[in-house]
């Protein structure tokens, strides 16, 4: 009884080396047994250029398609700057599917980046491209708060009929807006959300044409503010301002 189980472990165990050294010889002719003949790659791109992706691509599939490493396909297609999101698939028998989701930008981040809707920064290759979009600016590490802060305020501004353009927090946190008409906000370091609401609440009460006077507003104080005017600009008619409301 011992005997045959010695020898039925021993088969067992011949069948296994062979079945090994089988695999490896498949793996070791796989270029020339299973080669990749197409390489599909899927996505709605805008800034990326396919060529680009399949010269990252080729150097990965040289070998056939059991010996492709997938993570390290994913990898290298992820360093391309427009890439946000990148799925690798074998397609049997011939096939690899690189499935990119491309970044999306909606601010600039500093001088030399962009930012996506999730606050992840990226340097794309000529960011002058993108001088139409908002920027923002601050410290290293705080882009998906500030962004989120930025597009409160947007809405808040957009419903006053202003459109936020410029957002910069400076090392000491201190808070600067410039709006499209190229009005400049200072909002400084204390409680900057709670002046910007203050802003909100009674900027409006100076109406239209005395708005269109002003080039600055200086909101870190205490109480109130203070507004610089543009140049050649008359002083605003505060009698009429308090007449109107």
């Amino acid at each position: 009884m011992n005997k045959s189980i010695r020898c039925w472990s021993l088969g067992l165990m011949m069948i296994l080396i062979i079945s090994w050294f089988s695999w490896q010889e498949i793996k070791a002719q796989g270029a020339n047994w299973m080669p990749v003949k197409y390489v599909r790659i899927e996505g709605a791109f805008q800034y990326i250029a396919k060529e680009k992706i399949k010269q990252v691509v080729i150097r990965h599939v040289m070998n056939g398609l059991y010996n492709i490493d997938v993570r390290q396909v994913r990898q290298s297609v992820k360093q391309l700057a427009w890439v946000e999101q990148v799925k690798v698939q074998r397609i049997w028998p011939d096939a690899v599917k690189i499935s990119i989701k491309e970044q999306s930008p909606v601010v600039r981040w500093g001088e030399k980046k962009l930012l996506n809707k999730r606050g992840q920064a990226f340097k794309p290759v000529n960011i002058n491209m993108f001088n139409q979009l908002p920027l923002l600016d601050g410290p290293v590490g705080s882009e998906k708060v500030l962004l989120t802060k930025m597009n409160e305020m947007s809405a808040a501004l957009i419903k006053q009929g202003m459109k936020l353009m410029e957002f910069h927090v400076n090392e000491r946190r201190a808070w600067k807006l410039i709006l499209d008409n190229k009005m400049e906000l200072k909002l400084g370091t204390n409680e900057p959300e709670k002046k910007f609401n203050r802003f909100l609440k009674t900027f409006a009460l100076l109406g239209t044409a005395q708005i269109k006077k002003v080039a600055g507003v200086d909101l870190r104080y205490a109480n109130g503010y203070a507004l610089t005017l543009k140049e050649h600009e008359e002083k605003i008619d505060w009698k009429h301002v308090a007449q109107m409301n």
